[in-house]
């Protein structure tokens, strides 16, 4: 797995981690651990772009739902019980973790982990810029 990553700016600053292979058992740490570093080093809006991942596993959703946990920490956008309420509605997605160029592997496993409900998934990197 590689990642390259980059600011683009958007209505604000977004760090875009472009993912190139699979983020499995093997590798879901080197992914939790650049976004930790990035994280470390201010960025506060995250898109990841998944157009070159062809698969991911429970351990990258894992690290993706510990990166969301990190972000939201630090934007304390609400309280547990607002955003546990806002989800089961359908109502909350984060404002400052979202992805693109999910395959339809990738997508269906989204969705069967419930990432839908709560992470905006986009078909490029322009569209998702421009949702932030």
């Amino acid at each position: 797995m590689e990642i390259i990553t980059s600011v683009e700016q958007a209505r604000i600053p977004v760090t875009v981690m472009r993912v190139r292979g699979k983020i499995d058992s093997s590798t879901f740490q080197a992914f939790q651990s650049k976004a930790e570093e990035l994280i470390g080093s201010g960025a506060r809006h995250l898109l990841v772009d998944l157009a070159d991942a062809p698969f991911i596993s429970s351990a990258g959703l894992r690290a993706i739902h510990n990166i969301f946990n990190q972000l939201r920490a630090i934007h304390k956008d609400m309280n547990d019980d607002d955003l546990r309420k806002s989800m089961s509605a359908g109502a909350y997605k984060s404002p400052y973790l979202k992805a693109c160029g999910l395959s339809p592997e990738v997508r269906e496993v989204f969705t069967l982990g419930g990432f839908d409900i709560y992470i905006e998934s986009h078909e490029d990197t322009g569209s998702a810029l421009a949702s932030f």
